[in-house]
C-alpha cells in the first residue's frame, strides 16, 4: 500500500534566518583557511612521521636561512618560529603580482610522548629543515617472541 505525500515547494529552500546563520558561522566562528589567521601559520607546510627510532618532522622553508629559524620543544610541544627578510625592495618596480612571503612564520604541534628533546637534531639542505628527536627506551616498540613448550 503506498502513501501520498503532501509536495511543498518552499519546504526544500532554506530560509533567510538559516542563511543568515550559516553566513556568520561560517564567517566569524570558523573562519576559512588562511581568513584571520597569524601569517604564515596556516602556509609552513610540513610532514611529521615516526620511525623505530626516532620522530622526524621536516618543514619547507625556501629562501630562509638556518640562522633565521629557532626551534624549541616543551613537553611534547614543537614550536618552529622564524623570520624571512627581503633583501632588496626596490620602490620604484610596479608590481603586478607577489605571491612570495616575507616577515615572520610560527608553528605548533604536538609530538608523540616519551621523546628525548635534549638529544634532538636538527639539519637544513635546500630548503627543506628536519628536525629528528630520538624516542626514549620505553616508548620504543618491543617485539616478544612466543615460545613453544
Amino acid at each position: 500500500m503506498s502513501s501520498l505525500i503532501r509536495w511543498e515547494p518552499l519546504r526544500d529552500f532554506v530560509s533567510l534566518r538559516d542563511a543568515m546563520d550559516r553566513l556568520f558561522e561560517e564567517s566569524f566562528i570558523a573562519p576559512p583557511r588562511g581568513w584571520l589567521a597569524p601569517l604564515g601559520a596556516a602556509e609552513l607546510a610540513l610532514d611529521l612521521y615516526e620511525t623505530a627510532e626516532d620522530v622526524t618532522v621536516k618543514a619547507a622553508l625556501p629562501g630562509i636561512k638556518p640562522a633565521d629559524v629557532e626551534i624549541t620543544i616543551t613537553g611534547n610541544t614543537l614550536h618552529l618560529r622564524g623570520e624571512s627578510n627581503e633583501e632588496n625592495e626596490i620602490k620604484e618596480k610596479n608590481y603586478l603580482r607577489r605571491e612570495r612571503r616575507f616577515g615572520s612564520f610560527e608553528r605548533t604541534i604536538a609530538l608523540p610522548g616519551g621523546l628525548k628533546a635534549d638529544q634532538a637534531e636538527a639539519t637544513f639542505e635546500n630548503g627543506v629543515l628536519t628536525l629528528r628527536v630520538p624516542k626514549s627506551e620505553q616508548s620504543k616498540t618491543k617485539t616478544i617472541k612466543v615460545k613453544t613448550k
